[in-house]
């Protein structure tokens, strides 16, 4: 069994070839799920998340986490890549 010595990660750009990882794919998405969510709460005062999942449930909150974890991921991500370009 030989063991993988390289420092690429699976949420390295080398890895996924495309420039970002796909945990930042992931994070990306997440917030874009969020800012599509706040804009129809801005908009039109409704809540896709609270009316998919229940207002207050645990799967709403799950999502709603998970939409804050990846926009900190967000800002690492923006930290990172600025220092790549700079």
């Amino acid at each position: 069994m030989a063991i993988n010595t390289s420092s690429a990660s699976l949420s390295s750009p080398a890895a996924s070839g495309t420039g970002l990882g796909p945990v930042a794919w992931l994070s990306l998405v997440l917030m874009i799920i969020g800012a599509l969510n706040w804009g129809l709460v801005g908009a039109a005062n409704f809540d896709l998340v609270a009316a998919l999942f229940g207002q207050g449930s645990a799967l709403s909150r799950i999502v709603y986490a998970l939409v804050g974890l990846a926009g900190i991921y967000g800002i690492a991500l923006a930290l990172r890549l600025g220092k790549r370009t700079a």
